[in-house]
């Protein structure tokens, strides 16, 4: 959001002056140096900002995903592509809503500006749509009363420190709609029921003993959406996972 704000507002500076010399002043009539040159840098930057504004804010955006809490759909060190047109065209730094395109699906993997701090982005999968009953309980999914089925597939290994391995079991998660891969860990979990209210989203990471989601700091209002993750681009340590689509 920080990173948004300033390419905001130095579009706009850039802009402002771009205009102003086209439309007032020539470049070539400054007898100011200084001012000649500050007005011939933002001159050339602003059609790149411009161009990397409208992208970046309502065609797709790039985010770097810091932690293990998606593994094994993602894992720390992926540099994701966002779909900021799935979920409606917003304001650039407001966030609010212009022209609606779409909403959350179950199953979407999706960034929000974390509720507890919108500075921050959080990337989680989409549980629970508004008036869903959700419920966890000795590591089972139930949604609307409905036990979702595992199917045990691996040991899956990984480490959380660069001296600690961890081993969790890999279960394929089958909603009937979509499946996807979740990791659990032979720890205890607590069980919690919600009922999600209207205009927000119950979301949970894959890694589903070592993700802090809605479980813990409640549900994703509508007005936090970001967008929906649907590709990685880049992975410097692990470059096989460079094209892999996100479901």
């Amino acid at each position: 959001m920080i990173f948004a704000l300033i390419l905001m507002i130095s579009t706009f500076f850039t802009g402002l002056i771009y205009f102003f010399d086209l439309f007032f002043k020539s470049s070539n009539q400054h007898n100011n140096k200084a001012l000649s040159k500050i007005i011939k840098v933002a001159k050339e930057f602003f059609p790149i900002l411009l161009l990397v504004f409208v992208i970046r804010t309502f065609i797709v955006e790039p985010f770097k995903i810091p932690s293990g809490s998606m593994m094994p759909t993602l894992i720390a060190g992926d540099f994701i592509a966002v779909n900021k047109f799935s979920y409606g065209l917003r304001l650039p730094v407001f966030n609010k809503l212009i022209f609606e395109t779409g909403s959350p699906q179950r199953g979407d993997v999706f960034v929000f500006h974390y509720p507890k701090d919108p500075s921050i982005d959080y990337i989680k999968r989409v549980i629970g749509l508004p008036g869903d009953n959700i419920r966890y309980e000795n590591k089972k999914l139930f949604v609307n009363d409905v036990a979702i089925s595992q199917t045990y597939t691996s040991i899956y290994k990984y480490s959380l420190k660069q001296d600690l391995e961890v081993s969790a079991k890999e279960f394929v998660e089958d909603h009937g709609e979509y499946s996807h891969s979740i990791l659990i860990h032979d720890i205890p979990s607590e069980s919690v029921e919600f009922v999600v209210p209207d205009g927000h989203y119950f979301a949970m990471g894959d890694n589903r003993d070592n993700s802090s989601d809605s479980r813990v700091w409640g549900f994703v209002p509508d007005e936090l959406l970001v967008g929906k993750a649907f590709v990685i681009w880049l992975n410097f340590s692990e470059p096989n996972r460079i094209g892999n689509w996100i479901n």
